[in-house]
């Protein structure tokens, strides 16, 4: 059959990975797709430097157009990351009759509506496995194994950074800045980490999975996302005597064709499948109508895992697979039907609340006619002595609650932080059971 030609777009650390790949394994790859896949041209931005893949000359360039206007290029690979560049170079190469294989998740999430009615616009396909969860296949899992499903929910660990670093936290007792040095020294974190920690980039991930799952389309700013820097290790003590460990979860629930969406760090019960994922490894928990609970895990970023990921895609261009899945599914087109997003007040969970407050007596009947006048019930209460009784110090009072809408808790919990027994603003976290 006639071979299919590859533009790499990008050759940093999953680019290289790609590269390699492609050309260490041509007879393997090719016997997967039905026909040779070459790596004609690989875009880089400095063609002197050093990669941990060693390109033949010829193929590289500093230059899009040339692999644009080249007829023996049938798929663009775009890996160069960011948005605005990345974004004009896959419209440009729709309009130039080649598909398309990506692992930006953040232009997905950000330009996906967009990206998507190019491509059907020129006839043309994207393929996206590597934009989320690294090896784990979620995509497919969710696009095609799954299909016969309604999916109910997702629950997902899909940021490596921040899991090793809670991991290190919860485990080793490291502190926060502790963890995120030793995440940084291995490579699992960049010298600037705020995407991870704040969430943004789950919160990019889950936006994808929304769309892939429940056909809607959620604008970035519109899921309430929460990060890690200000977790602490007392929080971390209490959950694990409470029976819990503190994982950042993606989460999304369908009820009544309303889609409620977070990413959280949420308290997970000791000893459940989503509690035990350790260190830079991420899992996606899905529950479907049909088919109950199922459960996706592996290494959810890196060289290899990434570039299996994207390279899987690739053959699934050249067989023809990911073309007539993209016709099929029409993401990004409104095909979500009647579901909206529930608004985050409205969504009903359970509660792990830590108020500093005075050792003084009354304290906690004062928390829970707060919690009272919003209809909040008080599941369990931890209260440990001051350190220094004859200084008159504060000591936590650790509260789980029953299921309460969070509305209501949020308007409870700004009245339990003025009153004058609470030393400091209280510190809550969902819980998943």
């Amino acid at each position: 059959m006639e071979p299919l030609g590859i533009a790499l777009i990008g050759c940093g650390t999953v680019g290289s990975g790609v590269a390699r790949l492609l050309l260490e394994y041509p007879e393997r790859l090719a016997a997967r797709a039905g026909r040779p896949l070459l790596l004609r041209r690989v875009l880089v931005r400095d063609a002197r430097k050093n990669r941990t893949v060693t390109l033949p000359h010829e193929l590289v360039t500093t230059e899009l157009r040339s692999s644009l206007t080249d007829p023996s290029i049938q798929l663009m690979v775009e890996l160069a990351g960011g948005v605005d560049w990345a974004r004009r170079a896959v419209i440009d190469s729709f309009a130039a009759g080649k598909d398309v294989v990506t692992a930006n998740k953040a232009l997905l999430a950000t330009h996906g509506q967009e990206i998507f009615e190019a491509a059907r616009r020129h006839h043309r396909a994207i393929a996206f496995e590597a934009s989320v969860g690294g090896g784990i296949p979620i995509v497919a899992a969710l696009s095609q194994s799954l299909s016969a499903n309604q999916i109910v929910s997702l629950q997902g660990i899909l940021n490596g950074t921040c899991n090793f670093i809670l991991t290190n936290m919860s485990e080793h007792g490291q502190s926060y800045a502790e963890a995120l040095q030793a995440a940084q020294q291995r490579g699992y974190a960049e010298a600037d980490p705020t995407l991870d920690v704040d969430g943004t980039d789950a919160a990019q991930k889950l936006a994808i999975l929304a769309q892939i799952a429940f056909g809607l389309r959620v604008p970035l700013s519109a899921i309430e996302h929460r990060g890690i820097a200000d977790i602490q290790e007392i929080d971390l003590h209490f959950g694990r005597e409470l029976g819990y460990t503190i994982k950042l979860l993606a989460e999304a629930w369908l009820n009544e064709q309303q889609l409620a969406l977070h990413v959280s760090p949420v308290l997970v019960r000791l000893h459940t499948p989503l509690a035990e994922v350790r260190g830079p490894y991420n899992a996606v928990k899905v529950v479907g109508d049909a088919v109950g609970d199922t459960l996706y895990y592996g290494q959810g970023a890196g060289q290899m895992p990434t570039a299996s990921a994207v390279v899987a895609d690739i053959i699934d261009m050249a067989v023809g697979r990911a073309q007539k899945t993209f016709q099929t599914l029409r993401l990004w087109s409104g095909n979500g039907g009647d579901v909206t997003q529930r608004p985050s007040s409205t969504v009903r969970t359970r509660f792990y609340l830590r108020c500093p407050v005075l050792d003084q007596p009354g304290v906690l009947a004062d928390i829970a006619r707060e919690l009272a006048q919003q209809q909040i019930s008080i599941a369990s209460v931890i209260q440990h002595e001051a350190l220094d009784e004859e200084q008159g110090g504060t000591v936590p009072l650790v509260i789980m609650t029953h299921t309460a809408r969070t509305g209501d808790f949020r308007a409870a919990l700004e009245q339990i932080n003025r009153l004058g027994c609470v030393a400091a603003p209280s510190v809550y976290y969902p819980m998943a059971e």
